[in-house]
């Protein structure tokens, strides 16, 4: 019934359908995959995106490459030709395939014509389904991720992660909160069984979500309940709790950054306070407004920062916001006195009501272009996937236009009265500082061959 229903709507009213891009079919298959089928304003095209719920986080420090490791290995072949082979089956579709971990999810992202979408979508469910793991393939995919990762992990590297030195200044206070593992995880030692058990665990329907957004095929809800549908569901693993905060950090400190040069940054992370309503929407305006305040005194006023910016980074459970600006190094004692006047003055003064107004227009009208085309639109759909309730998703112009001045005020002033972190990254030495260091050692050496002369000279009868 549900297939006819389906039908039905993508014959009779796909198109007007189609303009919401917040109403979405969303059904759950019976063993636990859950479905979004969206037709789009594209025609002759389908993105795909099939969303595993398995991530780096899922994972202790020295087992977190798994799930990377394990989606590498998925494209190594489903027969004897190998993964030379899987990529001229899908070549021959017209399609093109990719997959991505991230902290929560592993996803497979497919674009694809039209036309071929059953048969792309039986390419995806043959890799799933079929690929054979063995110790050669393993072996592979190691050097694969490896490289990935910035090359083989070196003493050195290793060392200096381990002296807060390897990161940069976000990552670093996340290590020395507790939030974030010291050391690169490594693949070396992951075996071929943990591979398989994760397999086992983790990519079953009821732990997915198939996105489908396009020119849809009106037999494709038909299609996938009689063959994603025959896949069997597993007993739901739990996920791991995500890190808190557990260590103490300096309020301030120096990073090293590179031996010798100029440059340097600035960066102020104030772990965000959590809001009962708006929480994102309120903390995204309050970063609209803090580039906008950086980039007026940084750089129309003094013109000490070319590109001033604010940012927002969640590190386990804790979000943090940021004020950086790359600068020159000789200005960074004016660049530090601006930025702590601004927060002084945001402190005492709050907000200026017209400019947050219009950087509050700004944003709900951005959300009229923000998603064009069936892969955004696939991507803002795998983007929010926790926020899809009852064939809908949220708009997120509604949620903004929610946030009154007061509440990102009140928002701002628990967010500044914290010290906050400071950190600055720079170089070992300044140019002059080199050139300083460079001409005493050499004076050192001429006066060490001069005084060798005069004391060989002295020595002859």
């Amino acid at each position: 019934m549900r297939c006819l229903l389906f039908a039905c709507l993508l014959l009779g009213s796909a198109q007007g359908w189609a303009l919401d891009r917040f109403q979405v079919e969303g059904y759950a298959l019976p063993n636990g995959l859950q479905l979004l089928l969206k037709p789009g304003s594209e025609r002759g095209h389908v993105a795909i995106r099939l969303v595993v719920g398995v991530g780096f986080d899922d994972f202790a420090c020295a087992d977190k490459e798994l799930p990377h490791l394990l989606e590498h290995l998925l494209f190594s072949g489903i027969d004897a030709s190998g993964e030379g082979g899987l990529e001229q089956r899908m070549q021959a579709l017209g399609g093109e395939w990719n997959a991505y971990t991230s902290n929560a999810d592993t996803t497979f992202v497919i674009e694809a014509p039209a036309r071929n979408q059953r048969k792309v979508l039986d390419l995806l469910l043959a890799l799933l389904t079929h690929t054979r793991l063995d110790d050669r393939a393993v072996a592979a995919a190691k050097q694969v991720v490896e490289r990935e990762d910035g090359g083989h992990y070196s003493h050195l590297q290793r060392w200096l992660d381990r002296q807060d030195l390897g990161h940069k200044a976000s990552s670093q206070l996340a290590v020395e909160l507790g939030l974030k593992c010291a050391e690169r995880a490594e693949v070396g030692h992951l075996a071929l069984t943990q591979l398989e058990q994760v397999r086992k665990d983790w990519y079953a329907p009821n732990n997915m979500t198939l996105i489908v957004v396009g020119d849809l095929d009106r037999l494709l809800p038909a299609y996938l309940e009689r063959t994603y549908g025959a896949l069997e569901p597993v007993e739901p693993r739990e996920h791991r709790e995500l890190p808190q905060i557990q260590g103490t950090a300096a309020v301030e400190r120096t990073l090293i950054n590179g031996w010798v040069g100029q440059s340097a940054q600035l960066h102020w992370l104030f772990p965000e306070p959590v809001l009962d309503q708006q929480h994102d929407a309120t903390f995204d305006l309050l970063k609209d407004y803090l580039d906008w305040a950086l980039y007026r005194q940084l750089r129309l006023e003094r013109e000490l920062s070319y590109g001033p910016w604010s940012d927002r980074e969640v590190f386990g459970s804790v979000g943090f916001l940021s004020l950086n600006a790359d600068l020159a190094r000789d200005d960074l004692p004016q660049v530090r006195q601006v930025v702590e006047q601004l927060k002084a003055d945001l402190l005492e003064h709050g907000l200026d009501p017209a400019t947050f107004a219009r950087l509050k227009q700004v944003a709900i009208d951005r959300q009229a272009w923000a998603v064009q085309g069936n892969s955004a639109l696939a991507d803002y759909y795998w983007s929010v996937l926790g926020d899809f309730d009852n064939g809908r998703f949220s708009d997120p112009a509604k949620r903004l236009q929610a946030v009154s001045l007061r509440q990102a005020n009140l928002a701002l002033r628990q967010l500044l009265q914290q010290p906050g972190y400071l950190r600055i990254e720079k170089p070992l030495l300044g140019d002059e500082q080199l050139l300083q260091l460079g001409g005493g050692l050499l004076a050192l050496i001429v006066l060490g061959s001069l005084g060798g002369y005069l004391l060989r000279h002295r020595r002859k009868p």
